[in-house]
């Protein structure tokens, strides 16, 4: 924040802080546990339409900001990291 005492602070910039603290103060494990109970809160709320409406708009706007390199980079970063796996695996 400017060192302008008379000015507020924004949502945004109060956000930003509160989660700065907090990831100071919390490991994965505790980002992992809220993520769970989360998603567990959100399923007992919602049905398979629900995340099959939610998957379409999201496929329709990443389409919407991307273009064809940004497909062809993440199916060559996926296609790399399943053969690593695969390599990975087949180590006896």
């Amino acid at each position: 924040m400017a060192n302008n005492k008379d000015r507020k602070m924004t949502t945004e910039e109060a956000g930003r802080l509160g989660g700065e603290a907090t990831s100071k103060n919390h490991d994965k494990e505790f980002y992992q546990e809220i993520g769970k109970k989360g998603g567990e809160a959100t399923s007992e709320n919602h049905d398979k339409e629900f995340y099959q409406e939610i998957g379409r708009k999201g496929g329709e706007a990443t389409s919407e900001n991307h273009g064809r390199e940004f497909y062809e980079e993440i199916g060559e970063k996926g296609g790399n990291a399943r053969n690593n796996n695969n390599n990975n695996n087949n180590k006896g």
